[in-house]
């Protein structure tokens, strides 16, 4: 076959796994292999665990006690379905779920999707900048020196590191969100009530408590994730071969983004529940523990919130640039120069740049553009969610690899239980603007 033959993703999944193979491969077996795979699936699970959901799980905690604390171990369960397929396919087509989509699916859907994703990213950075700004306000750093400086280091870590030692970086960065677990144990919960409440549902349907829920859900499982970590293991190099370690990444991830998730809604219900306390903000929520479980709390809280921030400020821009080139066929990788890939780089530098000029404009409301997003990731996610289901099982690209029966079966049925929960929030909206 000649070379004009070959798709242009399979040439481009190609020499990026020949140029990338001699560093990654992974030779040994035990830890030490499960080590060199490590990366991918910890970091997209952790990015999650950003401003917005750091946000989201302390009003969980806040407004509703440990009442709701049942439904994190159904997010885990949906994470670990999602994180695993995106591991799984970025694997073994050597490619990322933009290109798969753009190939299986057409231009159309593609744009749709890229248009989507670039709107609700960029609402979203501009809310991470906000988050880490925030967050050193409670230690006096005004956040014309914050976001700058924020906004020049990850940026020329991405422009001017390789993949490895972007990698390294992330990963270091993960290490602030035990923050939130000495945070939890200081309040001092009864545990034994933690534990009851996780295996003890519990229903109320007040609308409140209803979008509460569903927030929880959206803020667990979004598409930048899976796009992030598909991208990533195709980056990587990984292949069939570390397939099984890559899966342990994947569900190691997915449990430890929920265990942080559940310490931070424990914090928040010890502390603040029951005060009268009124969240809009992550930093609100690490103001509020001052009064009740000390200073020492507080810090640890805005230490958590600062690192969150920063891990997603700089996964979200990188996720963008990566589904975006993947899908017009734009060259794309974080071991690249600028001058390799000029589109990938320049819109991962654009989307830094705006995100941070937003956050020091004064009067830009926030708030509001953290709403837009999550109404844009809610759109998002259901269609991306059948994308990666049909991609999945197709057998051309998938191989063996394909899902199994047990596996369709759950994650169609995830799939529609985050549908059904889109239109609520939709129809929620809806109400709210009519009235």
């Amino acid at each position: 076959m000649s070379r004009l033959a070959i798709p242009r993703p399979v040439r481009r999944a190609q020499r990026a796994v020949r140029e990338r193979l001699p560093n990654f491969r992974v030779h040994r077996s035990g830890v030490l292999a499960f080590l060199g795979v490590l990366g991918p699936g910890l970091i997209a699970g952790l990015a999650g665990n950003d401003a917005g959901g750091i946000l989201t799980y302390s009003v969980l905690g806040a407004e509703t006690g440990l009442s709701l604390l049942w439904i994190l171990p159904i997010t885990t369960l949906m994470l670990i379905v999602v994180l695993e397929m995106a591991a799984r396919m970025g694997a073994v087509s050597g490619q990322g779920l933009g290109d798969l989509i753009r190939d299986d699916f057409g231009i159309r859907w593609t744009l749709f999707a890229m248009v989507v994703l670039l709107v609700a990213n960029g609402s979203n950075i501009a809310a991470e900048f906000a988050g880490a700004a925030a967050a050193l306000e409670i230690f006096d750093v005004p956040r014309w020196i914050t976001v700058p400086v924020v906004a020049a280091g990850i940026w020329a870590l991405v422009v001017f590191g390789s993949y490895r030692l972007v990698e390294r970086v992330f990963l270091s960065v993960a290490v602030v969100f035990l923050a939130y677990i000495v945070s939890a144990f200081m309040a001092g919960p009864a545990w034994g009530d933690v534990g009851r409440a996780l295996v003890s549902p519990s229903l109320n349907f007040e609308p409140n408590v209803l979008l509460l829920m569903v927030a929880t859900v959206g803020t667990t499982v979004t598409p930048y994730m899976f796009f992030y970590l598909q991208s990533s293991v195709a980056d990587k190099g990984l292949g069939p071969e570390e397939l099984g370690y890559e899966r342990a990444d994947a569900v190691l991830g997915a449990i430890w983004t929920n265990v942080i998730a559940l310490f931070i809604v424990v914090v928040t219900a010890v502390t603040l529940f029951g005060v009268g306390v009124e969240l809009t903000t992550a930093d609100q929520a690490a103001r509020a523990l001052a009064p009740i479980a000390g200073n020492f709390a507080e810090a640890l809280f805005a230490f958590g919130l600062f690192g969150a921030s920063v891990l997603a400020a700089t996964v979200m821009p990188l996720t963008t640039s990566y589904t975006v080139c993947e899908s017009f066929g734009w060259e794309s990788g974080l071991s690249r120069r600028f001058s390799e890939a000029p589109v990938f780089m320049g819109l991962y530098t654009a989307l830094i740049v705006i995100g941070a000029l937003v956050v020091l404009v004064p009067g830009i409301p926030l708030t509001g553009l953290i709403i837009v997003s999550q109404n844009l990731n809610g759109i998002l996610l259901p269609i991306i969610l059948v994308f990666m289901l049909r991609l999945v099982n197709n057998s051309r690209i998938m191989g063996e690899h394909v899902n199994p029966w047990w596996l369709n079966v759950v994650a169609w049925a995830l799939t529609g239980l985050v549908i059904a929960l889109t239109l609520v929030l939709f129809g929620a909206t809806l109400l709210d603007w009519l009235t």
